[in-house]
């Protein structure tokens, strides 16, 4: 059977049918049986697998409609943000923000409220002007921003329905260069955290949890001209004159010598046309009101300091990201209406060292109401996610009404609480 990108999960469904139109999906939901959507399979959890039927809406035609007057674009689901980012700047139009991984599709993306980094950046899925989905009754339905429903369904976990299309808002073409920072001390980086997230138009920490530096603190600068200057120091950091990547990996990163270039080929840390990441790892995260950064991080690297260096938690840690998003006005959305410092981690595909570690991470994070990201791994259930997500109750109600016999869901949906159990 198929697995995840990163080959951490295996999914279960007896059939997977290659959907490449509306009909194709329609065609499928005139069959008996539960279904759920499939993309470009980021997902490190079983939130995308089913009893039934699997549609791979990856293969539909790379067709989009731009609108300038409106400075929206319309894209099939299955589409990568690396492909749409390509076809838009061609044309002298850009996304606000884009996902750490161009390789990602906008429909799976927009679902799970994936993201990028920048205080005044939302999550990906609040770009969403509109979409259009194939409900239960084999129909394409659409739903716009300020419509009924709306704020349930663009997070919407494939819940609901399988969709197809989505419109999307656009700004002009604008340039980005990326720098590396290192040494900035863990006591200045939480002492003036909003300072350092605030340092550009998107900021992404690195850390291992030592000391007593936080790691490398990656910053994105957008630029008004190619000549802007950037500091050489950041607190007690300073910026590196080299673009040696700071993860291990070299070839599959995007320009960091601080080289202006295209806003689609410096907000995503990893290039499209190379393999992401790693590989064979396992993912989670947990987004907590930025409010909340400085004592919410001093609870996690707790949990590290207190752990053995050589066979503690670290020892199946690849790296932390600490990034940030704006609020959102998204039931599901992990920044629903607050904005969020969000905690990733990338693991060695160490299952069961994860879900330990993930024990305590989740503990010490309690006091702040973290919320996982859907797509990761976590150990929340129902009770849980209900105590975090104030709308849960809400959009799962919606669910249930465009849905009554529960042909999208599956048993993760019904684990956390977005459908009912049947």
């Amino acid at each position: 059977m198929p697995r995840n990108w990163a080959g951490t999960y295996e999914y279960s469904a007896p059939r997977i049918v290659d959907a490449t139109s509306a009909d194709d999906v329609r065609r499928v939901l005139r069959e008996p049986g539960r279904v759920r959507a499939l993309g470009t399979r980021h997902s490190f959890t079983d939130l995308p697998d089913t009893t039934g039927t699997l549609v791979d809406v990856t293969g539909f035609a790379a067709e989009f409609e731009l609108d300038e007057a409106a400075q929206a674009v319309t894209v099939p689901a299955g589409i990568r943000y690396g492909v749409l980012a390509v076809w838009l700047d061609d044309r002298g139009w850009a996304l606000r923000n884009m996902g750490s991984l161009p390789h990602i599709n906008v429909g799976g993306a927009t679902a799970t409220g994936t993201h990028g980094s920048g205080d005044a950046n939302p999550v990906l899925s609040a770009s969403v002007r509109a979409l259009r989905y194939v409900g239960a009754d084999g129909e394409v339905h659409e739903v716009r921003r300020g419509g009924p429903d709306f704020d349930a369904l663009v997070v919407g976990l494939g819940a609901y329905g399988i969709v197809v299309s989505l419109t999307l808002d656009i700004e002009p073409a604008f340039r980005v260069r990326q720098d590396i920072y290192t040494g900035v001390s863990w006591d200045a980086a939480l002492a003036h955290y909003d300072e350092l997230t605030s340092a550009g138009y998107s900021v992404s920490v690195f850390s291992r949890w030592e000391e007593p530096s936080v790691g490398y603190v990656w910053i994105k600068t957008r630029l008004d001209a190619d000549d802007d200057l950037v500091p050489d120091t950041v607190f007690d950091g300073v910026r590196a004159l080299t673009g040696d990547s700071p993860l291990g990996v070299e070839d599959n990163v995007t320009e960091l010598a601080g080289v202006p270039g295209p806003w689609m080929l410096r907000l995503p840390h990893f290039r499209l046309d190379a393999q992401p990441s790693f590989g064979d790892e396992i993912q989670s995260e947990y987004f907590v009101a930025r409010a909340d950064a400085p004592a919410a991080l001093r609870a996690v690297r707790a949990v590290f300091q207190q752990s053995a260096p050589d066979d503690g938690i670290r020892s199946h840690l690849i790296w932390t990201e600490l990034r940030t998003a704006a609020a959102d006005e998204l039931w599901l959305s992990p920044a629903y209406r607050r904005d969020v410092v969000i905690i990733h981690f990338t693991w060695f595909n160490h299952p069961d060292d994860v879900a330990a570690a993930l024990g305590r991470i989740e503990a010490a994070l309690e006091p702040f109401d973290a919320r996982p990201h859907w797509g990761k791994v976590h150990g929340f259930d129902r009770a849980a996610m209900e105590r975090v997500h104030p709308r849960l109750a809400d959009a799962r109600a919606v669910f249930e009404r465009l849905d009554p016999d529960g042909r999208f869901t599956n048993a993760h949906l019904e684990r956390v609480g977005v459908r009912e159990r049947r």
